[in-house]
Formats: structure tokens, C-alpha cells, sequence
């Protein structure tokens, strides 16, 4: 895998900020009434070296690049392997308008500083062009653009046709940075947003009674799925297997979700099905656990309704890194095989009173080694994904 987060980008890394309870959690001047977590000190040279098209990546497909390249650098796969895989990226729209077009009257750019192809910075397959273009690759290929979603179910649908035989290995992640004037704009406009005057390093909390909104933040992930035989012969060294993935749509409203998570429990049991395991087998729940008053709500109902009866761990990864739009699938994910890899969970930071007091949310770093684990992500218009992974064990 390669990742890029606030938490750090790798697992000692991670957990060593986990322990310290350090996060980036800052105010930008341009809205001080909100916050954001940035990623600090990440240039995409050091990533890529000289690229000519750098110009035209924005920030969040600058994420998705280095992250592709960051895991296939790790899999130590040949060219002629590289050749053949698969590629699916999440993808989310360019939220800079003012930084990309600063001066638009009447429908014309009065100045046009702008590059020959700047649209490039605003099309939805560009992070799978300049990943392709860098690293050689040429299989099957898909970009992803279910706002929220869009990263998992780039890793569900390249499981899904590894798993089906089409291909023997695929990468798949994504990138995503909304941290501009616009992109917070956008948010605040939609009530979405953490605000406040106190301090959102301690204040910011998912599944709270108090929650008010969510942290804007930014990165990018991407992983390597492959088949069991495939990774056996080249010696890999597996990290954890991916076992069921569901997905479904609420078709209720363009922002909200359907309030009974009716849908989103469908996609929940989809992947459970398919990874042929029960509720009880679920150790530990990677929640999408945003912080808005909405999207918490109908979650918490949900794992309340379908793990009756149980007990897993819950956690929210976005109480640590913000929300990551189209790129928080892939970057909890690899947040996730971090931790498993080390035997330490986070808690959901700032935790004081749930609103749902019988789940078991986790509220400090916790050791454990989860054998099953639960990733959920939904997104605006109704997109409900789910993913089942396990530790692997030979």
C-alpha cells in the first residue's frame, strides 16, 4: 500500500501520533470559524521526480499519484507485471475555483493566466492518466466519482474483478483535498462543517450528542489487490484479505441520507454475505462517522439494528484525519492495515457522550488484533458502500 495522511503515512508513524493524541486540526485564514487537517510537508517531486504535466494535477490528484506510486514502489512488482494490472481511482471534483479561474465576469476569464489544458485539472479520469503514464499501467481501468464513496468502491470493484477472474492483480485508492476557499465554501454552505470558537483538537467528535459537523481534511491511499495464487508465486507479503464488499443507493435525497439507513445496512449485508460471515463475526467497525448531526444518526441506528445482540468495537478514523471526501475509503483502509499490522486501534477522539450509549465505541488507542473488521463509507446522493476485510492468516 502507499498512503499519505495527517496521521502520518506510515504504520509507526501513525500509531506513534495515535499514542501522543496529536492531529493537525487547524484554522485556515480564510475562514477561521472552521477547521481543517492538512497534510504538511508533502511535495509531489519528491514523488514523482521531474513530470512536466505536474501543472495540470490538483492538489488531491497530487495525492492520488504519489500514493500509487508510494504502493507500487512497495510491491516490488516488475514492469511486465505492472503492465497488466488493473487501476480504479475514487475521484472528486476540483473545488478551486478562485485559485483555478480568479477572475470570471460575464462568463470570460478577464485574465487567463491559465495553462493550454488547465481543464485537466478539473476531469475526472486525470489521477488515473498520470498513474498510468507513470507507472506503466494498462489493464483494465475504471475512475470513480461517487462523491464519499467513490475510493472504497474503487477497491470493492477491483476486488471484485480480481476475485472474478478478470484480473490477476489491479491498484486501487484515490486522492482528495477540498482545503481551498471554494471547497470550504462549498461545505459551510451545506451546514456540513465543523464550527465553533473552541478548539477542534478537542472539541471535534463523531457520534457525540454535541456533534455539529465534520472536519474538512486530505490525502490519498492506494493498495494492491491481488489473487492468492498470483501473490504466492512473486512472494509477496500479504498485508490482509479482502473478503465481501457490498454497495447501494438511498435514492432519497441529493444530501442527506435516508434516515433509517435502510440502504446503507443493505450494502452492510452485502458484504457480510459475501464474505459468508454473520454479525457476530464482526470484530471491529471502521464507521464513516463523519460528525454531522445526520449522517452519525442514521449510522449508529443502523449498527445498532444490525448487530443486535453483539458486540464489536467501533471506532472513527475522520475524529483524527477530518473527512477526506472521495479519498477517505481508501486512506482509512490503509489507516486500518497500519494499525493492524502494529495491534493498535484509535478511539473516537473526544468521545463524551454517544448518542447511541449501547454500542461499544471504542474512546482511547486500544491493543487489539481484530481477526474481521467493518469499513463503512457513504457519501452525498445516497452512496452507501461497505467492506469486509480480515487479517491474513496462512
Amino acid at each position: 500500500m502507499g498512503l499519505f495522511s495527517s496521521l502520518g503515512s506510515d504504520p509507526e508513524a501513525i500509531v506513534e501520533n495515535i499514542l501522543k493524541d496529536r492531529v493537525t486540526f487547524e484554522r485556515p485564514v480564510y475562514d477561521p470559524t472552521t477547521a481543517v487537517s492538512p497534510v504538511h510537508d508533502f511535495n509531489l517531486k519528491d514523488h514523482t521526480g521531474r513530470f512536466k504535466d505536474a501543472r495540470y494535477l490538483n492538489r488531491g490528484v497530487e495525492f492520488a499519484l504519489a500514493a500509487a506510486l508510494k504502493a507500487i514502489n512497495a510491491s516490488k512488482l516488475r514492469p511486465d507485471q505492472c503492465e497488466r494490472a488493473g487501476l480504479f481511482v475514487g475521484s472528486g471534483p476540483n473545488m478551486d475555483l478562485g485559485g483555478e479561474c480568479p477572475d470570471i465576469r460575464d462568463g470570460q476569464i478577464v485574465q487567463d493566466p491559465l495553462p493550454a489544458l488547465f481543464l485537466l485539472r478539473f476531469l475526472p479520469n486525470t489521477a488515473a492518466s498520470a498513474i498510468s503514464r507513470l507507472a506503466g499501467i494498462h489493464g483494465e481501468n475504471l475512475s470513480v466519482g461517487s462523491a464519499c464513496a467513490a475510493s472504497m468502491m474503487a477497491v470493492g470493484e477491483a476486488f471484485r474483478k480480481v476475485k472474478d477472474g478478470y484480473l490477476d492483480l489491479a491498484f486501487a485508492g484515490g486522492g482528495d483535498s477540498r482545503l481551498s476557499p471554494g471547497g470550504i465554501l462549498a461545505y459551510k454552505k451545506a451546514q456540513a462543517l465543523w464550527q465553533g470558537i473552541e478548539d477542534p483538537r478537542q472539541t471535534y467528535a463523531p457520534f457525540d450528542v454535541c456533534r455539529t459537523g465534520f472536519v474538512a481534511g486530505e490525502g490519498g491511499a492506494s493498495v494492491l489487490i491481488e489473487s492468492l495464487d498470483h501473490a504466492k508465486a512473486r512472494g509477496a507479503r500479504i498485508l490482509a484479505e479482502i473478503c465481501g464488499y457490498g454497495s447501494a443507493m438511498d435514492g432519497y435525497t441529493m444530501t442527506a441520507p435516508e434516515p433509517q439507513g435502510t440502504w446503507a445496512e443493505h450494502a452492510v449485508q452485502h458484504a457480510l454475505s459475501e464474505a459468508g460471515l454473520n454479525p457476530g463475526d464482526v470484530d471491529l467497525i471502521s464507521t464513516h462517522g463523519t460528525g454531522t448531526v445526520l449522517n452519525d444518526r442514521m449510522e449508529a441506528g443502523m449498527i445498532q439494528r444490525v448487530f443486535k445482540g453483539h458486540s464489536p468495537k467501533i471506532t472513527a478514523l475522520k475524529s483524527w484525519i477530518g473527512h477526506l471526501a472521495s479519498a477517505c475509503g481508501a486512506v482509512e483502509l490503509a489507516l486500518c492495515l497500519s494499525c493492524l499490522e502494529l495491534g493498535l486501534f484509535p478511539g473516537v477522539r473526544n468521545l463524551v457522550e454517544p448518542l447511541n450509549p449501547e454500542l461499544h465505541f471504542l474512546k482511547a488507542p486500544t491493543s487489539m488484533n481484530p481477526r474481521t473488521i467493518l469499513l463503512e463509507n457513504f457519501g452525498f446522493g445516497g452512496q452507501n458502500s461497505a467492506l469486509v476485510i480480515q487479517s491474513w492468516k496462512p
